[in-house]
């Protein structure tokens, strides 16, 4: 994805996976579709991540509760990486900056949505409580 390593440590999967609060099945499964490979490799084969590497995987898990395929994660991840590396020219830079702005809307649609179900499922809660409240006395 041309990102490159920064100074700071690297860390191997396990303190990756404690940092990020997903499975390690699940970082090895984002790495295999090419949505957040490490930044290097040890001598013996092992993962290396670097702060960089943490921060993209949080990104990736807050997308997937909003219901992003994985099209629309990679093209999300390529548009915030080329944002940010600062290399692109003005007009490339309006386009991203376009394209963010339509992630920006899905992403709150699908937020209300979210707050919808939320709402809905908080007053069956509500609903379930005063129900068990009549069947106790």
């Amino acid at each position: 994805m041309g990102r490159k390593p920064t100074d700071g440590r690297q860390m191997q999967i396990g303190e990756v996976a404690d940092r990020t609060g997903l499975s390690l099945r699940t970082i090895r499964h984002y790495e295999e579709v090419g949505l957040a490979v490490p930044t290097a490799r040890s001598q013996g084969g092992f993962r290396l991540y670097t702060d960089e590497d943490v921060a993209r995987l949080l990104v990736i898990k807050r997308m997937k509760p909003l219901d992003f395929t994985l099209e629309e994660m990679r093209d999300l991840l390529t548009v915030l990486d080329e944002l940010r590396s600062g290399d692109a020219d003005e007009a490339t830079r309006a386009d991203l900056a376009k394209r963010l702005a339509l992630y920006r809307a899905l992403v709150e649609e699908r937020c209300e949505k979210l707050r919808t179900r939320l709402s809905d499922a908080e007053r069956f809660s509500t609903e379930l409580t005063s129900e068990l409240r009549k069947h106790r006395r």
